[in-house]
């Protein structure tokens, strides 16, 4: 089922399937929610799966310039508009930022968070591809990329704060320094991080069903700790 919500003044849209426990899949910069094509439906089974596309993303309203805290906003809106009760929040690169920050301003408004791929501040990602990064801004001027030159910029205050069960993906060659994963988790008291062989920074995630199996990993992870 396809659905536009107004939030914060911005429609979005949103796809949504399946029933049971709502399941928030938020894609990276970019994109839009139909990075999750392969994997949805088989989250579907037994999850509504909900995918927004981000304000500017997809079919989703466009703006003029972007910041995480406003995404982060938006799925705070987006959640309470549709009435999902405490629902999974997977978020890919921006979306993985989006989450954390939704559940630093929300607490308890989820109840498990996965970001994957996700950086607590610019230098987070490798310089060489925040220098390619800025190349391509040079050319397309796109205030999308722009975002990333200035932000996310987390503390460990910040991170210390999320009272939800967190599960760090990233991969074994992604585009973010593995010490700043490593930083999320650490400073989280309920986390965990997973390294992810042979993977880069979306390969397990955009159009692939490598996320879907993770993700159900993840819930039996902490369903086994009684924290889910």
């Amino acid at each position: 089922m396809e659905q536009d919500v107004m939030v914060n003044g911005v429609r979005l849209h949103c796809e949504i399937t399946g029933r049971g426990q709502p399941l928030l899949l938020l894609h990276g910069n970019g994109e839009d929610g139909s990075i999750f094509d392969a994997a949805a439906p088989l989250l579907a089974e037994r999850f509504t799966v909900v995918r927004p596309d981000a304000r500017g993303h997809g079919k989703s309203q466009p703006v003029q310039e972007f910041h995480y805290a406003d995404m982060a906003q938006d799925m705070i809106a987006l959640t309470e508009a549709l009435a999902l009760e405490r629902p999974i929040f997977f978020g890919f690169s921006d979306g993985g930022i989006a989450a954390l920050l939704a559940a630093v301003a929300r607490p308890g408004l989820f109840s498990l968070l996965i970001p994957a791929g996700a950086n607590t501040t610019p230098k987070g990602v490798k310089a060489h591809c925040r220098a390619l990064f800025r190349l391509i801004y040079l050319i397309k001027r796109d205030p999308k990329l722009a975002l990333m030159f200035h932000e996310p910029n987390m503390t460990e205050s910040d991170l210390a704060g999320i009272q939800e069960p967190v599960s760090v993906l990233c991969g074994e060659r992604d585009l973010i320094l593995r010490s700043d994963s490593e930083k999320i988790a650490a400073n989280i008291s309920n986390s965990r991080l997973r390294v992810l062989p042979g993977e880069g920074h979306g390969s397990y995630i955009v159009h692939s069903t490598k996320i879907a199996r993770l993700i159900l990993e993840e819930i039996a992870f902490w369903q086994a700790r009684g924290l889910l």
